[in-house]
């Protein structure tokens, strides 16, 4: 009798359950063999559907096939025993947790005590049928050699993921093959491949750069971090001043080490979804190719929930297929989606991680990365270098001092900057000014940022953005061009309009003045002569810093660093410890922000004053424990929880917000195709602390998960304005 592991596809056609195990186990070995646990993953792959051999199960099949339904009968429990008998221990929550997540501990024993008791009659059934036909279930395998050498007491957490990775991507892909009925072609281009084709697109987009003293220094910034690539898989930094040409010269070094040590992916991963994008069109514009399929997989919160149905251009579906396992060359993609997902549970987010193993791993903008989470980051990090063949590179203009943390310590770094000081010496284009004591008022601040002709102004929330806009506006001659506002308040598309609009005010030597939120420091490519940054942290001063005299088109901008008086409480709630060690470090005769040995010496203090270190130790706890759902629901690396809020009537244009609504209408009735419908509304959706939404559920209307859709005021000006979000930050 042949048992059947999938119901027929669109061809009428079965997957017999003895095909699909070793497909599976096949894709597993291949997924795993990056980090030498082929045979591991092979095995656990060959298990994972040893339950459906059961009769229940095939029958339940057969009926399911017939009426369309489920088959509603569990098939988990015969190959986690199996494995657990085998010696596999931690290993076989593999196998149980291959559709609903990897499970706890003592959830896998309370699995095992049925599966020994209850279930017993079914587990005995489902082994002895399937061992006729697929004989290596009954032989277990072996270890990794590395695993029982390894000192690091998360080595056995990162394994598991990874070969729970490898399993849940391989039982995807083979399935998907059985009801598509065709395989799914493997991305035919490494990052090694990319070398050739990013040097030549790199400098036709050069070669009219002027020639300033600032772009010989981005050309030695490369420079370096290409002759870097050279070194070994391990863990890099580069130490490179705002305005250095940081975004392609992380990339360079990326591919160029790549190439030189036979890795098969670079992944960026930067702090925001704005960068991501920036950034991403960026490198599509270096790497992707008119007529071939696509190398730069753009992947963050905006593009994954499900698989539109209808047809998509080729592009498309290559993105949507990508996205679920990075079967990419170059994938960018957030922080939070990166990290978020190595310490999830889920099979659908772990899927992906087996494809990290072999890749370079760049951090941009690593000073975002938030304190409390940096020990199981840091351990993470350490972890993949030393036994996965990942290569890190820490990018940040105000590099954290990482290296002082227990946790790295006597890790070797290499530093693509040998003399980092020389360097941010040579790119100092602008000079500091405090305007802190006496501590000015709201409308001096406003007056003498109107009276500049182009200046940003960069505040910490925006109640305090909003408040500074308004005087602004007041202070501005009544034949002067508006004062811009930034905040994601604003739907994207409006801040979009607003960016490209100030960008060209800023080429064509126009007035523009603009109002933003911390938004606007990290990453985003603006260069404005004068810049006022409300008093925060040191790398935040430091970044603003980095929209002044960018190009440096100027002998020097000004950059004039104030403190408003009666606006400390929210500034202290939102930066914790790290305000008052900046108080102690940074100010009138003190040192200014982009003296970067006072920045070492800063972040030292910081993280022991914070307790960072401390401050992840429940989590660690739980890695060793194997407490995996755990480990999930306390990693959250957004305190402040924010949720998107769709605004129709953001657009003026009728027929836009006819659209907007038959789209909200449409994921509101569970129309197929959700994640194409969001895509297209992406251009009016905004943000808001999950605290306010709840709080004005009257003006709010749910649309699907957390998505609302927002029924109160929009200001063309600022956007969504709530009197009562004093204290939130964007």
């Amino acid at each position: 009798m042949t048992l059947w592991g999938h119901s027929a596809n669109y061809l009428g056609k079965r997957h017999s359950l003895d095909d699909h195990l070793r497909g599976t186990g096949r894709r597993a070995a291949q997924n795993a063999r990056p980090f030498n646990a082929g045979e591991l993953a092979h095995h656990l792959g060959v298990l994972h559907d040893v339950g459906k051999g059961a009769c229940d199960w095939q029958d339940g099949l057969l009926r399911a096939e017939g009426t369309g339904g489920r088959v509603g009968i569990p098939h988990k429990h015969a190959g986690t025993w199996l494995a657990e008998q085998q010696g596999l221990d931690v290993f076989s929550g593999v196998v149980f947790g291959h559709h609903g997540g990897l499970p706890s501990l003592s959830r896998l024993k309370d699995e095992l005590d049925l599966a020994e008791g209850k279930l017993k009659p079914q587990v005995d059934e489902a082994i002895d049928r399937v061992s006729k036909i697929v004989p290596e279930i009954l032989t277990g395998p072996g270890f990794p050699d590395w695993i029982e050498r390894s000192e690091d007491p998360m080595a056995v957490d990162v394994l598991v993921r990874m070969v729970f990775s490898a399993v849940v991507d391989a039982d995807f892909l083979d399935t998907a093959e059985h009801f598509d009925a065709r395989p799914r072609p493997v991305h035919p281009v490494t990052a090694a491949d990319l070398v050739g084709r990013f040097e030549k697109a790199r400098q036709a987009m050069l070669a009219d750069a002027p020639d300033l003293p600032v772009n010989a220094l981005r050309r030695e910034v490369y420079d370096q971090a290409v002759t870097g690539a050279r070194g070994p898989v391990g863990l890099y930094r580069l130490p490179s001043p705002t305005g250095s040409g940081k975004t392609l010269s992380a990339a360079g070094f990326a591919l160029h080490h790549a190439a030189a040590n036979g890795l098969r992916r670079v992944i960026v991963a930067v702090p925001f979804m704005s960068i991501t994008e920036q950034n991403a069109q960026v490198y599509r514009g270096l790497l992707d190719q008119s007529g071939h399929i696509p190398v730069v997989l753009e992947h963050h919160s905006g593009i994954d929930l499900d698989n539109p149905t209808q047809v998509v251009p080729p592009a498309e579906q290559w993105r949507r297929l990508a996205a679920e396992n990075w079967d990419s060359p170059f994938v960018v993609t957030t922080t939070v989606r990166l990290f978020e997902s190595l310490f999830s549970n889920r099979p659908t987010a772990v899927r992906r991680l087996h494809n990290i193993s072999g890749a370079v791993l760049v951090l941009d903008e690593v000073q975002s990365l938030p304190d409390h989470l940096l020990l199981p980051i840091l351990s993470m990090l350490r972890t993949l270098t030393e036994y996965f063949n990942v290569t890190v590179l820490l990018a940040s203009a105000t590099q954290p001092a990482y290296g002082n943390l227990q946790v790295m310590r006597d890790l070797p770094v290499h530093d693509l900057i040998p003399q980092p000081e020389r360097l941010y010496k040579a790119l100092n284009r602008v000079r500091y000014q405090w305007w802190v004591s006496p501590k000015p008022i709201s409308d001096q601040v406003a007056a003498r940022a109107a009276a500049q002709r182009q200046c940003l102004v960069i505040c910490n929330t925006t109640a305090q953005a909003a408040e500074l806009h308004t005087l602004m506006e007041q202070h501005r001659a009544p034949d002067d061009s508006e004062v811009w506002h930034l905040s994601t308040r604003m739907t994207s598309e409006h801040r979009k309009r607003h960016l490209d609009e100030i960008r060209k005010r800023l080429t064509a030597g126009d007035s523009v003045r603009v109002v933003s939120t911390q938004l606007v420091e990290a990453g985003v490519d603006l260069d404005f002569p004068a810049v006022f940054r409300a008093f925060a942290t040191a790398e935040a001063m430091q970044q603003a810093a980095g929209r002044c005299n960018r190009n440096g088109h100027l002998t020097e901008g000004e950059v004039i660093i104030f403190d408003i008086d009666g606006w400390e409480k929210p500034t202290t709630r939102i930066y914790g410890p790290a305000l008052g060690v900046t108080q102690e470090y940074f100010g009138p005769g003190r040192a200014f922000p982009d003296d970067i040995t006072v920045m070492d010496a800063y972040y030292t203090e910081r993280f022991a004053r914070a307790g960072v270190e401390a401050m992840g130790a429940t989590i660690q706890d739980r890695r060793e424990k194997s407490d995996f759902p755990q480990v999930a629901d306390l990693f959250r690396m957004i305190d402040e929880h924010t949720v998107p809020v769709v605004v129709p009537h953001s657009t003026e244009d009728e027929v836009q917000q006819q659209e907007c609504r038959r789209l909200i209408q449409q994921l509101r009735v569970g129309a197929q195709g959700s994640a194409d419908l969001l895509r297209r509304l992406r251009p009016y959706i905004a943000s808001l602390p999950k605290a306010l939404v709840c709080k004005h559920a009257d003006l709010t209307s749910p649309v699907l998960g957390d998505l609302v859709e927002w029924l109160g005021d929009y200001r063309p000006q600022r956007g969504i304005e709530l009197s009562d979000s004093k204290e939130y930050v964007f």
